[in-house]
């Protein structure tokens, strides 16, 4: 039994693999392998992905894609849909007029906005089961996976690991944490830093412990624009089209599938941190830590023996 770890760069990230368990250095081959697949099928920023052809096409006619893209697709459109849901995978078309975090990132104009606003109906996302196809009923509609695809690519690399018989793991999508098995240090569960909001990264507010489950946070702090002494960040409601507008700083959901972890850091991000501790605590195997704008820190009940906040 060896042990192997992997960085890889890709997806505009960095990628940590560990992996303990029988010809690690193949499952790692392969695991690299299936993410340049995934993102040759799945970016955002290639002209020839499929993601691509859906942006350019799907307005045509509809498109076929490969079941991966499918299920994405097809999941984060149900989870767009739920009532009070801040996750919206048409939200492309507002995304690219702000570009926050991208060349050319500005504040629009009303009118701008509000022409936009007419195309982030997740409705209009037609899928066909049988087909596997995707047709999107309005021109200039664009789907946005980047709140959801990093989890759903890291699930699937444990997946890989797992069903190769791996007795430990964890996979780093770049800051999406899933880990299995012993942690490599002590043998059992695994520390994992919650990154404070109001400084650089790599310092942590507080570590919580896990097993078989993953963490991702989601912050004002990741991406932001500043114009004429105002802040803007890359989280945006769809329905105003601005960015969320809430006293959260930063949200953490801890949950069996780095998936969910994404759906709901996006899905809640625009409600109160009472307000998300209250519904969470409600929620079967799902965690949850907010960090307010103002520096308090509040987790859920299953999560209270596991937290151990540093110094805000």
């Amino acid at each position: 039994m060896t042990e192997y770890t992997k960085i890889i760069y890709l997806m505009g990230t960095k990628i940590s693999l560990y992996i303990k368990g029988e010809e690690t250095e193949m499952l790692a081959k392969k695991a690299e392998e299936m993410l340049i697949r995934y993102n040759e099928i799945f970016s955002a920023n290639s002209d020839h992905s499929q993601l691509a052809m859906i942006k350019k096409m799907a307005a045509i006619a509809p498109q076929r894609v490969d079941e991966e893209l499918y299920e994405l697709i097809k999941t984060g459109k149900k989870h767009s849909l739920n009532e009070d849901s801040f996750l919206n995978i048409a939200i492309g078309p507002l995304i690219k007029l702000w570009r926050i975090g991208f060349t050319g990132a500005h504040v629009p104009d009303k009118e701008s906005i509000e022409k936009v606003l007419e195309l982030l109906n997740p409705e209009n996302i037609q899928l066909d089961d049988d087909n596997k196809t995707v047709y999107l009923q309005k021109k200039g509609m664009e789907i946005d996976l980047g709140a959801i695809a990093k989890g759903y690519f890291a699930d699937k690399v444990m997946e890989l690991f797992k069903s190769h018989g791996a007795v430990s793991a964890m996979v780093d999508m770049g800051g999406n944490v899933l880990v299995y098995g012993d942690s490599p240090s002590d043998g059992s569960d695994w520390n994992v830093g919650i990154q404070n909001p109001f400084l650089p990264r790599g310092n942590a507010a507080a570590l919580i412990k896990i097993r078989n489950q993953s963490v991702v946070t989601s912050g004002i702090y990741e991406r932001v624009l500043e114009k004429e002494g105002s802040k803007y960040h890359h989280i945006f409601n769809s329905k105003t089209g601005y960015p969320m507008e809430s006293n959260i700083a930063s949200l953490t959901v801890v949950a069996d599938r780095s998936l969910d972890c994404d759906i709901y850091t996006t899905k809640l991000f625009g409600l109160d941190a009472a307000l998300i501790i209250h519904r969470v605590n409600r929620m079967k195997d799902i965690g949850a830590v907010v960090i307010t704008v103002d520096g308090k820190l509040a987790c859920t009940e299953n999560l209270m023996e596991r937290i151990h906040p540093l110094s805000m």
